[in-house]
């Protein structure tokens, strides 16, 4: 059973054995993710919430639902804006960067 201090993780209680860890990135700051994780659970992993700010504002943002529905956890990742960083899988070398506004000022567009 699972408890409190108890010392076993989730992992361990279900015996999963992820494959190997490899790098990428987070504005410049090299990371470990695990193969399946998410961009945003690797994110929060590495003690991450918040990877976007607001349009107006600028108030931080990072993950809500989870699930892809609410856009609050959109993430520029290998300099693509606005990529839904609960549902994109990871991938080694990834470099993701904290989006500002609608992530298409450095674009020109």
């Amino acid at each position: 059973m699972f408890r409190r201090g108890g010392g076993r993780s989730p992992a361990a209680l279900v015996r999963a054995v992820p494959g190997p860890a490899y790098e990428i990135s987070f504005d410049g700051r090299p990371l470990t993710a695990l193969p399946g994780q998410s961009v945003a659970a690797a994110l929060w992993a590495a003690g991450i919430l918040a990877w976007r700010t607001t349009r107006e504002g600028g108030s931080p943002r990072g993950a809500f639902c989870g699930i892809g529905s609410c856009y609050d956890c959109l993430a520029t990742v290998n300099n693509r804006p606005n990529q839904r960083a609960c549902l994109l899988p990871a991938r080694p070398g990834d470099v993701i960067t904290t989006q500002e506004g609608t992530g298409h000022g450095d674009l020109g567009i």
